[in-house]
């Protein structure tokens, strides 16, 4: 079962507007806690804990000090999310690890624990958290993926994908390019047939723009 995870904090928080001017978007509170706070209690039991930065990083690294949580720091260039993973390897490891977003709320059970309550490694390389729209707070575009009868994930949908997912790593060195999405690792995995979904039972709110401050408040009064 994985024991590490990589928690994305390197991005730029455009969205957020003037929020993200002089803090970094993880670093900004909801109901009084910054976001990367929010996603670290998730994470909590897990052996290695790896957050990834790169704007405003002094910040997020000084926010971490004297935690047990390691910082990988992506200069001169923000590698994406499939570059910082592949960057924070040699200290997560070889085996499938967990990724985490850090501008999501959830209103619900862990989401790592019912991942790693359904990961099959026998059958996956990848599994993917996904939430139905009607219960993704904050979203402002549509879906990402249609869920399959045998469970693998398929293009196009009404599931939104929250940002938590399983994943094995070993195919990250068959791309060439030094920044990537994951999109680019998931794309093989889904020619494969090894790209699965698991459905959130709960509601999970997009905390990428200044709106999804409030809605992630509301939600966690429900």
């Amino acid at each position: 079962m994985p024991n590490a995870v990589m928690l994305f904090a390197a991005g730029f928080g455009t969205r957020m507007g003037a929020l993200t001017a002089d803090t970094p978007k993880p670093l900004i509170k909801v109901a009084g806690k910054p976001l990367l706070d929010h996603a670290l209690s998730l994470t909590e039991g897990v052996a290695t804990r790896v957050v990834n930065a790169h704007y405003l990083a002094d910040q997020i690294t000084a926010h971490l000090k004297g935690r047990d949580v390691h910082v990988s720091v992506e200069q001169p260039e923000i590698l994406d999310t499939g570059g910082g993973l592949r960057f924070a390897l040699s200290t997560l490891g070889t085996q499938p690890v967990y990724t985490l977003n850090t501008d999501a709320i959830w209103n619900g059970p862990n989401a790592l624990d019912l991942l790693r309550g359904a990961w099959d490694p026998d059958r996956m390389d990848a599994l993917l958290m996904c939430v139905p729209l009607s219960r993704a707070v904050g979203r402002k575009t549509g879906g990402d993926f249609a869920l399959q009868p045998d469970g693998r994930l398929t293009r196009k949908g009404d599931l939104v994908y929250t940002g938590a997912q399983i994943i094995k790593t070993d195919g990250l060195a068959n791309i060439d390019e030094r920044a990537f999405s994951l999109n680019t690792l998931w794309n093989a995995q889904a020619e494969a047939g090894r790209l699965f979904g698991l459905t959130y039972p709960g509601h999970w709110c997009d905390v990428g723009h200044p709106e999804g401050i409030k809605l992630a408040e509301d939600m966690l009064n429900v």
